[in-house]
């Protein structure tokens, strides 16, 4: 599968990734941006909760996080969260659970 390919596939699968408190996919809140893939597979995005001190902001990325997974051809994902209060601890949460550096 061509990049262009998977990444309307990861588009595909956050559509259905949806947020408990709008009811609305993460997708069409433009929760996730800068979606990109590089040409080991790797895809990297960005994870915007909806507001700095958003209640589900750890489940909702760990859902993000999960539905990418879904998709073999994906070798690894990174993840940085931003906008929110405790996007660093965040951060480093999810380096460690993504196997990052």
């Amino acid at each position: 599968m061509e990049n262009e390919e998977l990444l309307n596939e990861v588009k595909s699968r956050l559509s259905t990734v949806i947020d408990p408190e709008t009811g609305v996919d993460v997708m069409r809140m433009k929760l996730v941006r800068d979606l990109s893939m590089d040409d080991g597979k790797k895809l990297s995005y960005v994870f915007r909760p909806s507001s700095p001190l958003c209640p589900i902001a750890i489940p909702l990325v760990l859902d993000i996080i999960h539905a990418v997974r879904e998709i073999q051809e994906i070798k690894a994902q990174r993840v940085r969260v931003e906008d929110y209060l405790q996007a660093d601890e965040l951060n480093e949460m999810l380096r460690s659970l993504l196997g990052e550096e």
